[in-house]
């Protein structure tokens, strides 16, 4: 017997239909991506797909979100490159979302630094480097894409973050970066780095005033191990 496909469901069963009777909200994650994949495979119709596609990601759309495109062509049956680059696109629209500021973030602690840099890299599985640009009161002014790598290092240019800094009249920086090892020691080059932009920044009365390393729901700060 044949699998029916999305459009023989009773209504309130097909996503498409269901979010525009209920709302988004009384969709599942499965739900969800069934709609962005638009259809499943000669087995599966689109919201089992999804579903199996989610069990596979541990039911976490962090880790859904780590996933490239060989990853889900090479995995899942009846997911191309172009439903590959659909999931990936949208879940980057979601981070990106999260990232975006309504108003200025004020960091006062390692905590705060961290929750800002983990918005911007935890779902990464290469890494990158970013810098938040705050005034007097630690409010953060700019945030600024300092380097890309891959996945054991970056290249970060020291200039490149005190030109920024200087002009947008920052007088505070706080840097962060990822470890997609998932080990949130810092290597020699990370505190050499560290080391390095505290000393420039300094020459120009800007105050370095930490360091966070980003591993998923962990983190490293220089700051709080008074290495800065």
């Amino acid at each position: 017997m044949s699998k029916l496909s999305i459009k023989q469901w009773a209504e309130e069963d097909r996503p498409r239909e269901k979010l525009l009777l209920k709302g988004v909200s009384a969709l599942s994650d499965s739900e969800l991506l069934a709609i962005l994949i638009g259809s499943g495979n000669d087995k599966q119709s689109a919201v089992e797909l999804s579903k199996e596609i989610l069990r596979e990601a541990g039911n976490d759309l962090n880790r859904l979100a780590r996933m490239n495109v060989s990853d889900m062509m090479n995995n899942f049956r009846g997911i191309g490159e172009a439903k590959s680059v659909s999931i990936i696109a949208a879940l980057e629209l979601g981070r990106r979302r999260k990232a975006t500021r309504t108003t200025r973030e004020k960091i006062v602690s390692s905590r705060d630094a961290y929750e800002q840099f983990a918005m911007l890299l935890a779902d990464l599985n290469h890494e990158e480097t970013w810098a938040l640009l705050t005034d007097r009161s630690n409010q953060v002014l700019s945030t600024l894409q300092v380097s890309r790598g891959g996945i054991s290092g970056t290249v970060v240019d020291i200039r490149l973050i005190l030109r920024e800094a200087l002009a947008r009249y920052a007088t505070g920086i706080f840097i962060g970066h990822n470890h997609p090892s998932g080990n949130p020691t810092p290597s020699p080059q990370d505190t050499n780095i560290t080391k390095k932009l505290k000393e420039a920044a300094r020459w120009m009365d800007i105050v370095l005033l930490d360091h966070i390393i980003v591993c998923g729901d962990t983190y490293y700060s220089f700051a709080d191990e008074g290495i800065i």
